[in-house]
């Protein structure tokens, strides 16, 4: 589907992982030398829209670096309608979505309206950063997300906790 030009180079990608398997997802990522996993375990979402609709879903969310590249684990606990449980519903597990990270959210959103891209889910994390899934064709979704104080704090603590890592120590951590 055309549309934008997306922001730089793709920071992400991101995983769907069915309640009760999780464990077993950062096994194997561990296993191949991608952690430690920094986790926010099951947060009602606040300040998020799927499609067109306020919804809270209770997510866990898991971050983990390879080099520079952030892989990201989701888990949708409940029913609550989001683009992860669409992915279950439908019988889906794995690859979802790749990210992109902006610095100027208003010139992307903007140009993403422009080029006909309308997010089937977005929000501001409860004011924290903005962002957005577009379903744009292809093997997987697009977020864009912004890149603030706020994430690019989150990047870089799981980067540095990546770097300084040795493989075998306290694989899966909590974010708070």
């Amino acid at each position: 589907m055309p549309g934008p030009r997306l922001p730089g180079v793709i920071r992400q990608f991101a995983y769907v992982v069915a309640p009760g398997e999780l464990d077993d997802a950062v096994a194997h990522w561990v296993d191949r030398g991608v952690g430690p996993w920094i986790f926010m375990r099951e947060v009602r979402q606040q300040g998020y829209f799927h499609r067109g609709k306020p919804v809270e879903p209770v997510l866990t969310l898991g971050f983990a670096n390879s080099g520079p590249m952030q892989i990201e684990l989701i888990t949708a606990h409940d029913a609550t309608p989001s683009p992860f449980r669409e992915f279950l519903d439908a019988g889906r597990q794995g690859f979802h979505h790749n990210a992109w990270w902006v610095d100027d959210w208003t010139n992307w959103a903007a140009s993403a309206a422009a080029g006909g891209w309308e997010p089937m889910a977005h929000g501001d994390g409860g004011g924290s950063a903005q962002w957005a899934y577009y379903d744009v064709g292809g093997p997987g979704y697009v977020e864009v997300m912004e890149l603030n104080a706020a994430t690019t704090w989150l990047a870089t603590t799981v980067r540095d906790a990546h770097d300084t890592w040795d493989g075998i120590a306290d694989p899966s951590r909590s974010l708070f």
